[in-house]
C-alpha cells in the first residue's frame, strides 16, 4: 500500500538528520491539507498531482493526512475526485483509488463566513476523530492574487489551528505578488496583519526545480568553483527563458502582466540571487533569505539603453489582446550588481514566448585566455552552461586537441546529464517538493517579505515606463530567436557566441 513501504522509513530518517541540521522541528500526528480554488487549472494540473506523489512515496501517510478542496463551484466529493482522477495519468490504479478516499470537498463563497465555517467544521470533525492532539493546517491559495485579503482573512477569522492543541497553521500563496513595489507593498501589509512571517509561504516554483536546488551545493561545496566564480574570472553570465509556443488563449491573461512580471521578475531573478550571492553562514532558512536580500540590494538601476522589448507578430491577433497592446512578449535586460565580487559583470536577464526552442538554463562565460599560444579565440570561450529544463544537465565547454595528426583545436565539454547519471532516480517535480517544504516548515525555498520588496524595486521604475508607453516593443517573427536587438545588446555588453559548436544531450543509444 502507498505510504507504507520501507523506503518511506528511509526517507523520513534522511529527513530527521537534516531536521536536526537545519533546527526544523520534527512533527508527528494529523495534517490537514485545504486547497483554495480547488476547481481551477492550478489546481487540478498542479497541486493534487503534486500531493498524489508524496502520497505515493509515502511522504504523506493514510492514517495522518487530510486533503480538503474548496471553491465556489458546486461539486460532490467524488465530482472533485473525478476531476483529480484524469490528471494522475502513468499512476497506480491502486494507489490512484487510496488517495482519492483521502479527498473530500467543501463549497462556498471566498469571502463570505458561512462557507469557511462549514470547511473549519469538516477540518475539526477529521482533527477530533483522528485524535492526535494536533492541528497541523496547510492552506493552499490556488486563486488569483485580489482574492488573497479577503481569504485570508476568512482563514484567520474560522480556520486557525486552535490555541488548545499543538501544531500550526500555514498559508501557501502563488506569484504574481503585485503588479510594482506599491501593489506588492500593499498585498504584503494585509497579508502581514493577518499572519506572522513564519507562517506565509510565498511560493516561486522555479526554486523547486532540482538543477536550481543544485545551485548553492555547486558552488559552495566544489573547490574548483570558490576561486572562479568573481569578477576576475567571469566576463558575463545569462540566465535564459525560452518557450517555443505564444500565449495560446491566454492573451488577455498575458497582456495585463507581460514577459517581465510573468518570468523575469520572479523565476529568472530569483536564480539570479543564487548565482549571484555570497556564501551563507549556514544552510538556515534565515541566513540563506539574507544573502539574497543583501545580492538584490546591490543590483544598480536599469539603464534603458540595457534594456530590449519585444512582442511576436500575431500577439495581436487574439480578441482578448488590445488592439494597441504594447505588453512585451519577450524582454533581454541587463542587471550590474555593484559589490566587490560582480563589479563590472553584467548578468543578462532573457525571457521570451513563441520562440525557435524551449529551454530555460544559466550561461556562466569565462575570460578570454591570456596569451592565446593556440590561436583558438575564435572558436569561443570556456562556457558553464547549467539546463535547467528541459533534459536537466551541467556541461563544460572547454576548448581541446582535435583527433589527428594535426595540431589543431575545437570545442568539446565536461558533461552530467542526469538522465544518464541518474537513469534510475525520479526527478521529483518542484511543487511536490515545496509542498513537502512547507509541511516541514523549511522556508528556505520560498520568498520573504524583504527578498520581494527589493525585487520590485528593481524592476517598478522600468516597467512603469513601459505601461506608459516610454519603452516600446518591437516585432519578431515567431519560431525565430527573437528580436535582432537583444543579440547586439548581448553582444554589446561583451557575450561571445560559439559558432560551430551544438550541445548534444546524450543518449543510451
Amino acid at each position: 500500500m502507498a505510504g507504507t513501504d520501507s523506503s518511506a522509513s528511509s526517507r523520513q530518517s534522511s529527513f530527521n538528520s537534516l531536521a536536526k541540521d537545519l533546527e526544523l522541528p520534527l512533527e508527528q500526528g494529523c495534517l490537514t491539507i485545504v486547497v483554495l480554488g480547488a476547481s481551477g487549472d492550478l489546481a487540478k494540473k498542479k497541486t493534487f498531482p503534486a500531493l498524489y506523489h508524496l502520497f505515493e512515496q509515502g511522504f504523506l501517510q493514510s492514517g495522518e493526512v487530510h486533503i480538503v478542496g474548496y471553491a465556489r463551484t458546486n461539486l460532490s466529493d467524488d465530482g472533485l475526485r473525478g476531476r483529480i482522477r484524469v490528471y494522475l495519468k502513468g499512476a497506480s490504479e491502486e494507489h490512484v483509488s487510496e488517495f482519492l478516499q483521502l479527498i473530500k470537498y467543501v463549497s462556498g463563497s471566498y469571502d463570505s463566513g458561512e462557507g469557511f465555517e462549514k470547511l473549519n467544521k469538516e477540518i475539526s470533525d477529521y482533527e477530533m476523530s483522528n485524535n492526535s492532539g494536533s492541528s497541523r493546517r496547510l492552506f493552499y491559495l490556488a486563486l488569483p492574487p485580489s482574492v488573497y485579503p479577503s481569504v485570508c482573512k476568512m482563514i484567520r477569522t474560522y480556520c486557525m489551528s486552535p490555541t488548545s492543541r499543538a501544531g500550526w497553521t500555514r498559508v501557501i500563496v502563488e506569484k504574481p505578488f503585485g503588479r510594482d513595489l506599491d501593489s506588492a507593498e500593499e498585498l504584503s501589509s494585509q497579508l502581514g496583519e493577518l499572519f506572522e512571517e513564519d507562517q506565509l509561504y510565498r511560493i516561486d516554483h522555479y526554486l523547486g526545480k532540482e538543477l536550481v536546488q543544485n545551485l548553492l551545493v555547486l558552488r559552495f561545496a566544489n573547490r574548483l568553483f570558490l576561486p572562479l566564480w568573481n569578477r576576475d574570472n567571469v566576463d558575463n553570465i545569462q540566465i535564459v527563458f525560452r518557450e517555443d509556443f505564444g500565449t495560446d488563449g491566454r492573451g488577455g491573461y498575458f497582456d495585463q502582466y507581460g514577459i517581465i512580471r510573468d518570468i523575469i521578475q520572479n523565476h529568472l531573478l530569483q536564480v539570479f540571487c543564487l548565482v549571484a550571492m555570497e556564501k551563507p553562514v549556514s544552510l538556515k532558512p534565515e541566513h540563506i533569505r539574507d544573502e539574497k536580500v543583501k545580492v538584490l540590494q546591490s543590483v544598480n538601476p536599469i539603464k534603458d539603453e540595457e534594456v530590449v522589448l519585444g512582442q511576436y507578430q500575431g500577439y495581436k491577433d487574439d480578441p482578448t489582446v488590445p488592439d494597441d497592446s504594447n505588453t512585451p512578449t519577450f524582454a533581454s535586460i541587463v542587471l550590474r550588481v555593484h559589490n566587490e565580487r560582480w563589479e563590472g559583470v553584467p548578468f543578462i536577464l532573457k525571457a521570451g514566448k513563441a520562440l525557435n526552442s524551449r529551454k530555460a538554463e544559466i550561461r556562466v562565460q569565462f575570460k578570454d585566455v591570456p596569451g592565446d599560444i593556440f590561436k583558438c579565440k575564435k572558436q569561443g570561450r570556456n562556457e558553464f552552461v547549467i539546463r535547467l529544463q528541459p533534459s536537466e544537465a551541467m556541461y563544460m565547454k572547454l576548448t581541446v586537441k582535435k583527433p589527428g595528426l594535426e595540431m589543431a583545436t575545437e570545442q568539446s565539454e565536461l558533461d552530467l546529464s542526469y538522465g544518464m547519471r541518474y537513469q534510475d532516480v525520479k526527478i521529483p517535480e518542484a511543487y511536490e517538493r515545496l509542498i513537502l517544504d512547507t509541511i516541514r516548515g523549511d522556508q528556505q525555498h520560498f520568498v520573504r517579505r524583504d527578498e520581494l520588496k527589493a525585487a520590485w524595486q528593481i524592476f517598478t521604475p522600468l516597467l512603469h515606463d513601459i505601461d506608459a508607453g516610454k519603452l516600446k516593443a518591437v516585432s519578431y517573427k515567431p519560431g525565430s530567436r527573437g528580436p535582432k536587438e537583444a543579440d547586439e545588446l548581448s553582444e554589446k555588453v561583451g557575450y561571445m557566441q560559439t559558432h560551430g559548436y551544438i550541445w548534444i544531450p546524450p543518449t543510451l543509444a
